[in-house]
């Protein structure tokens, strides 16, 4: 099935990624913020904090990030969380839904992580499916978003750009292009971020992400991590550059999950992300212009 977006229109700003420490206060204040994505995993129980989401949502656009159905892993994704999930996007209207190329259970068990999977022909039939199988049950498309890598695998026959564009001809899904988490695995596992860009379809990617990352240093050895706990990083705004001049149709966000800073700078690093955009997109307008 090839499902489509419930609007072609794209979010034209950057929007931040609403938190439980900040509910109240955007609740409260009505911040100049022109959309807010949220966990879906947050929502599906109900309860006060659907009820808070109802009224967000009466005044922003919302999109939904999923972090549990587990696409990358051995099975189907639940059914359970399958049918809330649709429930939960019946109700509040998203302008995007999204998910992990990641695996997080096994056997029952779910792993507070986004684990990595192998990029073969074998991963790409089976997580084809489980998007297929969530497309059909949405009545619309998802987007799939790149992990932040810490190790390859030896069966791996594709390259991570190849293995995403080969799920977007396959399922008809989209792209959510994650620039920290493209950074983080390069940094980790070597290769070039921009040719990953370069790599990907373009028309599929509906989606920026943006986030900070930890230097881990241990002796000589240099880990990346991908925590989501502070600033964006100059290299990080840079790539950023060079993707919305790739992906101009692609919206924008800000991401941070632990050590939360107060709302205002949140906001202060969608503003800065704004303005990044604006010049990449008048650097390629003289550019063109010059050519």
């Amino acid at each position: 099935m090839t499902s489509q977006p419930p609007t072609a229109a794209p979010l034209p700003r950057c929007g931040l990624g609403l938190r439980t420490p900040h509910v109240a206060e955007v609740m409260d204040t009505r911040p100049d913020v022109p959309w807010f994505e949220v966990h879906a995993e947050n929502y599906l129980g109900g309860g006060r904090r659907l009820a808070q989401l109802d009224a967000i949502r009466r005044h922003y656009p919302i999109s939904l990030h999923g972090v549990g159905l587990s696409l990358g892993g051995a099975g189907r994704p639940d059914a359970a969380h399958l049918q809330r999930l649709r429930q939960l996007v019946h109700r509040t209207e998203p302008v995007l839904v999204s998910e992990h190329l990641a695996w997080s259970c096994f056997g029952g068990v779910y792993l507070n992580d986004l684990l990595p999977l192998p990029y073969n022909e074998e991963s790409l039939v089976h997580v084809a499916h489980n998007i297929t199988e969530l497309q059909d049950a949405l009545g619309r498309e998802i987007l799939i978003e790149n992990p932040s890598c810490y190790l390859s695998f030896v069966e791996s026959a594709l390259p991570e750009h190849e293995f995403l564009a080969e799920l977007v001809t396959r399922t008809g899904c989209g792209l959510l292009c994650d620039v920290n988490n493209a950074y983080v695995s390069a940094a980790n596992l070597g290769g070039d971020p921009i040719a990953w860009l370069d790599g990907l379809p373009a028309a599929a990617v509906r989606e920026i992400h943006l986030a900070g990352h930890h230097v881990n240093q241990a002796g000589a050895q240099q880990i990346l991590i991908d925590d989501h706990g502070s600033p964006v990083a100059p290299p990080v705004w840079d790539l950023f550059s060079r993707a919305v001049k790739r992906f101009p149709q692609a919206a924008p966000l800000i991401e941070w999950d632990i050590d939360f800073p107060a709302l205002e700078v949140l906001i202060a690093e969608a503003r800065q992300a704004d303005l990044r955009r604006q010049r990449a997109f008048e650097e390629e307008t003289f550019d063109v212009a010059a050519a």
